[in-house]
């Protein structure tokens, strides 16, 4: 037997945050996830500003097993948010290996383009 990849992980969560959501019979009184999807975008959107600020003052404390798990909230949370909205973990995945390669700087100046063509389609 393989071991899972950090994208089967990803893909197996992603399943259970799906068959939490309302629709799929989530029940908000028995599911946190089913809960938060209750409540809209707007307290997903909250849960994720309050992991993030976590995250950041884990990392200003340094301690290393802290930081993890603040990250596994972040992305927990963040996985919730693209379930809301019908984006998977893979269409993460598929972002950042489209980006591999390529030099963060190139990245930015290519979005600043991008965006300047949006406001002045000339």
């Amino acid at each position: 037997m393989t071991a899972p990849t950090s994208q089967d992980l990803l893909a197996r969560l992603a399943a259970v945050i799906e068959s939490r959501k309302p629709e799929a019979g989530g029940d908000p009184d028995k599911s946190y996830i089913a809960r938060l999807f209750a409540k809209g975008t707007d307290a997903m959107l909250k849960k994720i500003g309050e992991e993030a600020t976590e995250t950041v003052m884990a990392a200003k404390d340094g301690d290393p097993q802290k930081i993890v798990y603040e990250v596994a909230d972040l992305w927990f949370h963040s996985m919730i948010v693209l379930a809301a909205f019908g984006l998977k973990p893979a269409d993460v995945l598929a972002e950042l290996a489209r980006r591999e390669g390529l030099s963060g700087l190139e990245e930015f100046a290519l979005r600043r383009v991008q965006q300047r063509e949006k406001e002045d389609p000339q």
